[in-house]
């Protein structure tokens, strides 16, 4: 039997599709924040911080190494599966991802901006040569012999929580090339989107009748605005996710389910539900 949501979809010809953490729970990748939208850790780390402070690079890149070989392991799962056959089927305008673990390309999307950048690929500040996560991942291993062998919990986003550990001995390799701080290639709290990305999703948005929020609580604003100026604008605006969002006032349509069983009509095998 056809539920909301799937009329909701059924009745668009070009969907603006915005991503969070809940499409990769099911790929083992923990998410950040609880039903009601907060903090379930502390928050990740700050840009400023990362670029001001040795301290905090050191602790940082030593949390990765050990939390970057099952985040880049990491498998699609049923909903990345359920929106690549929504886009295969002609219905998606783009598909905008908050999440840096790029599951949604291993599935098959290409429609695909990735707002908050890519976490595999590593980037120098100063001269902007872009690196492979996993090849660094053997420079950072080589320059810290025994570092993978601590014990941690996994954390979101390749982090890991290695805790009461003295982090001034861990050595951060610098650029090969100038010699610079190297970053993820993702974008850290206190720092901006890059503005050509934004005008493209605006862009997108233009050419779009209607609006499926899928796993975010849209808490962060750099994917809420793009909920508001499609709400100002007239456009429907669903959401699936888990608890509540910061955009439940604007919404069209609110399903509180797990996103991957309630996007399975969606999958070749289902397409007549």
């Amino acid at each position: 039997m056809p539920t909301p949501l799937a009329d909701f979809i059924h009745s668009a010809r070009r969907l603006f599709v915005l991503t969070g953490a809940g499409c990769s729970t099911d790929s083992g990748i923990p998410d950040y924040r609880d039903a009601d939208g907060q903090w379930k850790r502390t928050p990740p780390v700050n840009y400023q911080d990362f670029m001001g402070g040795e301290p905090t690079r050191q602790r940082y890149w030593a949390r990765s190494l050990i939390g970057w070989p099952r985040f880049g392991q990491a498998l699609p799962n049923g909903t990345h599966a359920a929106l690549a056959a929504l886009e295969a089927r002609g219905q998606v305008e783009v598909l905008l991802t908050q999440n840096v673990d790029c599951l949604h390309q291993r599935a098959g999307s290409e429609a695909v901006i990735d707002l908050h950048g890519r976490l595999d690929q590593v980037r120098c500040m100063g001269c902007e040569t872009r690196s492979d996560r996993e090849a660094f991942q053997h420079t950072l291993l080589a320059a810290n012999p025994g570092w993978d062998t601590l014990e941690a919990g996994i954390a979101p986003d390749g982090d890991a929580d290695l805790e009461n550990v003295d982090f001034s001995t861990f050595n951060v390799p610098s650029c090969p090339h100038c010699g610079g701080i190297l970053k993820p290639d993702v974008v850290f709290f206190g720092e901006n989107v890059p503005r050509a990305r934004v005008d493209a999703v605006h862009a997108h948005l233009q050419n779009a009748d209607a609006v499926l929020v899928v796993g975010s609580s849209l808490m962060v604003y750099s994917g809420f605005r793009f909920v508001q100026a499609a709400a100002k604008a007239g456009l429907p605006v669903a959401a699936l996710n888990l608890g509540r969002t910061r955009a439940d006032d604007l919404l069209t349509l609110k399903v509180e389910q797990p996103c991957a069983p309630a996007l399975s009509f969606l999958l070749p095998n289902a397409l007549s539900a």
